[in-house]
């Protein structure tokens, strides 16, 4: 019997890997997939924000830091949202998805707040 080479086999699982996430995903109902496109926007745009203080700099600093603080704070709120409205989720099958996105906007205007006054 001979075995395949470990390279073809870390292929054939890597395609069988992305076959599987690919076919979980399309299941995925549209309001989840518009939330986790939220959170990709979050997160790149907070990674564009580290790449141009590594080019530029970083002069006021406190800015910096409040613009990727912002980015991050809003992924992970997003995220929170997500776990909120998935009806697949047992442990918050009895909040509307109404009162989560309610607590979103929220948590969000409580960030950005706090947000704006690090900035002076």
């Amino acid at each position: 019997m001979v075995k395949p080479s470990s390279s073809a086999a870390t292929k054939d699982d890597a395609r069988a890997l992305i076959h599987s996430l690919r076919s979980a995903y399309s299941a995925t109902p549209t309001n989840l997939k518009i939330i986790d496109l939220y959170v990709v926007f979050a997160v790149s745009t907070a990674l564009i924000q580290v790449a141009y203080m590594a080019i530029v700099g970083s002069f006021p600093f406190n800015s910096f830091l409040s613009g990727v603080l912002s980015c991050v704070g809003t992924a992970v709120l997003a995220v929170c949202l997500r776990i909120q409205v998935n009806k697949e989720n047992k442990e918050f099958k009895d909040l509307p998805p109404e009162r989560a996105f309610a607590d979103f906007v929220l948590c969000n205007l409580v960030l950005h707040l706090v947000i704006m006054n690090f900035l002076g």
